[in-house]
């Protein structure tokens, strides 16, 4: 009887846990500017207001991301490895901007390679916006 109750109380924390991060933005970079692998580096620019996350992938569909690394953390937010991704939580007081770089380690079709980007966060008033930039 007890095993049966564990496994049961097993299957729901993983069903909170699941549903747990349906807060996060999973849209936050919409046109988002794809890095080569070619020891290019590529910038990228988030709104988001204090107190959000957003939850960011990194592989595209014709690549294989190895490895990825914070270069520099961000001073007002935290950052979270998630697989070939990111989360950032910005603090709850957040009220200027931030910037944090990633090294991404990976094969570009059947070149290996590596890439920077270099994010720069902005306050917004509600929300998460993540736009790209050249």
């Amino acid at each position: 009887m007890s095993r049966i109750f564990a496994r049961f109380s097993a299957a729901i924390a993983l069903s909170l846990l699941l549903t747990a991060s349906a807060s996060a933005t999973p849209t936050c970079l919409p046109d988002k500017q794809p890095f080569e692998l070619t020891g290019d580096t590529v910038h990228w620019t988030m709104t988001i207001a204090p107190g959000a996350d957003c939850i960011q992938g990194l592989r595209w569909s014709y690549m294989q991301i190895y490895n990825v690394s914070v270069m520099t953390p961000p001073k007002n937010g935290k950052i979270v490895m998630v697989g070939p991704g990111f989360r950032y939580f910005a603090n709850p007081g957040f009220k200027g901007s931030d910037t944090f770089a990633l090294s991404v380690l990976g094969k570009n079709k059947r070149n290996p390679g590596n890439s920077t980007v270099q994010i720069e966060v902005k306050p917004g008033s509600s929300g998460v916006q993540l736009l790209s930039s050249n």
